[in-house]
């Protein structure tokens, strides 16, 4: 069984005294009927290669599915008079989004099913959902190709009519004015950037929309959004390091909106109202962000008083404001916290926790007057869990745990945080995770996983799916490299830019800590990673590739030089700000000294699965098509080499409850293959769950 091989056609760019061939630019052409013929003959050959295997891929998804609850359904959350929820269905895809008026024993209104938008396409995926403030209308959008590109639609709730109402090319953010007729929306440009934000009112034409704000600046999204007492409609646009806003009432159709302070260039700030002051997120003259207040009246930044103070050991991530209290998200070592603040004593106190590595984040809280406040909790060894906190007692109540169908018994599992020293000293956080009965003596397979770009935490968070390969004796762990926030602003801004190599070698000193405490071996270990955590994969084969048995990139950004060489792709110029321009020839240098494409060297690599998605807007599919065709021609190994295309799809794979569990199978068995586990484990992984 031959692999395929794409044709070499040389392509040449000149930039900065260099001449750079890239032989497979031409996959880049997608009306190109032999691209099309590629990625389907890669995909042929990842069937073949895996179906001597098909036994164990079905028992690994019939096992998946297993741990799914069929019948669930979410917690209430009450907004005004009526409760609102989500629930699945045994055999269905898709959420069916519900509601009761005035108490949960009610009868039960459909608002929207999921299922009956997704008939009959090969993808789906619901974007905005969103009540007007009288509860009579919905506006949704839905997406059919993974191109995140969306077609807005209003439903009459009253009535269960759609009305004549469709605007297509939105993205994510609507907001309704209060009088339940008007509300604001955002649309793409050819680039797929959200540029414009409209007001639009209900029976009125579409083209005869208010154009209300257009961003020129191309590393900008325009996005809006509402304050939690729904007093105002904020406008927010801006890119990876700086911020502008403006505000309108809330109740006025025809408002203005009125600038909070312009951008400047590195000044990220965020704006929500409280009972006559606005209160500041910003990171002026505070790298980990500190909090301000101002009165409405005087936004002007000469008005703003500190409110909270930098902390250069914490993190602060968000504010929620109620009535009463603000609940602060921060975080502090590397772990999330929650503090909450009584407005009139102005007392706080910080919510506990007890895992040693966890997941925390404030729930669905739509009332604004309230004496609770609901947040979601997990860990390597603790399910989701909704807590419902009484701010004035502390105390907390569990309103739901996910249920694990066969049974989950987190006292066979163990989970712990450790730390690895890095090429320069520093210290980075391994949150880890196996089974009680391990031995560490180095003989265990293990799984990694990293991400480390935009800032994003690598929170620890529960998986059912994780359970196969915890049964199978692998070792499970997550490096909290530099290039996210966990230990701070400082700790992505040391991982980007001129110093984004630290993020692969963060993580290559994390493998080798894990070796040497005898956790695993060298040649023993897996590694994984998406999007950018796919970079992250594919330059760190490039630099120790002896230390893995297999990588798994996921939608891999790998082809990082010409991307950013490429401004007319859809958001290179956002991400200048991230990697930096190439046009400057020090980034330039610097980014073709790590890009995963332009670094694939003539040398044994391990087991390889590469995965992409042909609609992909945020990484387009040739990225991993044309490493993957680069990798065949130079690797010197005999190891397997796989690329799947879902043609279907964009960025997050596969939509539908059941149908990604497939493309967790073939992972899994890609990764069970090559490390040689045998279907006996899963009888024995039937033994110990009980299914």
């Amino acid at each position: 069984m031959q692999p395929p091989h794409a044709a070499k056609l040389a392509h040449q760019i000149e930039i900065h005294g260099d001449t750079i061939v890239d032989d497979y630019f031409w996959l880049r052409d997608r009306d190109n009927p032999q691209v099309m013929e590629y990625l389907k003959a890669e995909n042929e050959y990842t069937a073949q290669v895996l179906e001597p295997h098909a036994e164990l891929r079905e028992s690994l998804f019939q096992e998946l599915k297993a741990r799914v609850k069929e019948d669930d359904l979410s917690v209430p959350v009450k907004k005004d008079d009526y409760y609102y929820y989500s629930r699945v269905a045994a055999g269905k895809q898709y959420a069916i989004h519900c509601r009761k008026l005035g108490d949960l024993n009610s009868p039960e209104e459909i608002i929207l099913d999921e299922n009956q938008l997704a008939e009959g396409k090969p993808y789906f995926q619901l974007g905005t959902f969103s009540i007007s403030p009288n509860h009579q209308l919905l506006a949704y959008a839905e997406d059919i190709d993974g191109s995140e590109t969306y077609t807005l639609r209003i439903k009459n709730l009253v009535t269960g009519e759609l009305l004549p109402e469709s605007i297509a090319n939105t993205y994510y953010s609507l907001e309704w004015v209060n009088d339940n007729r008007t509300f604001y929306y955002t649309v793409l440009d050819e680039n797929l950037r959200p540029y414009r934000l409209y007001r639009h009112t209900l029976g009125e034409s579409i083209d005869s929309d208010e154009l209300i704000y257009e961003e020129q600046d191309s590393q900008f999204f325009v996005g809006c959004d509402k304050s939690r007492d729904d007093r105002y409609i904020f406008l927010t646009t801006g890119g990876k390091i700086t911020s502008e806003q403006y505000f309108v009432s809330a109740d006025d159709p025809h408002g203005t909106f009125s600038i909070f302070i312009p951008r400047q260039k590195g000044h990220e700030y965020s704006v929500s109202h409280h009972q006559g002051y606005f209160y500041i997120l910003t990171n002026d003259n505070a790298q980990n962000f500190r909090i301000m207040r101002t009165l409405v009246s005087q936004p002007q930044q000469q008005y703003w008083e500190e409110y909270i103070a930098h902390d250069p050991d914490r993190l602060i991530e968000g504010l929620d404001e109620f009535k009463d209290y603000l609940i602060i998200s921060e975080r502090y070592q590397g772990l999330g916290q929650l503090r909450a603040i009584e407005l009139q004593s102005q007392a706080s106190h910080y919510l506990e926790f007890d895992d040693p590595t966890y997941l925390v984040f404030g729930a669905a809280n739509w009332e604004y007057d309230t004496q609770t406040f609901r947040f979601g909790y997990t860990s390597l060894v603790s399910p989701m869990t909704v807590f419902e906190y009484d701010l004035r007692s502390r105390s907390k109540t569990i309103l739901k745990q996910n249920e694990i169908p066969g049974g989950y018994d987190p006292n066979q599992y163990h989970s712990e945080r450790i730390f690895a020293r890095s090429h320069d000293g520093v210290e980075v956080p391994i949150s880890i995770v196996y089974r009680q009965d391990f031995n560490r003596d180095g003989t265990a397979p293990l799984y990694l996983y990293g991400y480390g770009s935009y800032g994003a935490s690598l929170d620890p968070g529960f998986s059912t799916n994780r359970l196969s390969l915890l049964d199978r004796g692998f070792v499970y762990a997550i490096a909290h490299i530099r290039g996210g926030s966990e230990l701070g602003r400082h700790w992505y801004e040391s991982g980007k830019f001129l110093q984004k190599k630290n993020t692969f070698l963060d993580f290559v000193a994390c493998a080798e800590h894990l070796i040497a405490e005898k956790y695993t071996s060298a040649g023993n270990i897996a590694i994984a990673g998406g999007s950018a955590g796919g970079l992250l994969v594919g330059a760190t084969i490039n630099l120790k590739p002896e230390l893995f048995k297999v990588a798994i990139a996921q939608v891999p950004f790998v082809d990082v030089l010409n991307t950013m060489l490429d401004a007319d792709l859809p958001l290179t110029q956002l991400e200048y700000d991230e990697w930096g321009n190439p046009a400057d020839e020090e980034f330039y240098r610097y980014i073709r000294s790590y890009s995963p494409y332009d670094n694939v060297a003539a040398k044994a690599y391990p087991h390889l699965l590469i995965t992409a998605g042909l609609n992909d807007p945020r990484v387009t599919y040739w990225e991993p098509a044309k490493w993957t065709a680069k990798l065949r021609s130079l690797k010197t190994d005999d190891n397997l080499l796989l690329l799947k295309t879902n043609l279907d799809s964009g960025h997050g794979g596969a939509s539908g409850r059941y149908e990604y569990l497939k493309d967790i199978a073939l992972e899994y068995t890609f990764l069970l293959t090559v490390f040689e586990k045998s279907t006996q484990d899963i009888a024995i992984l039937n033994e110990n769950i009980n299914f």
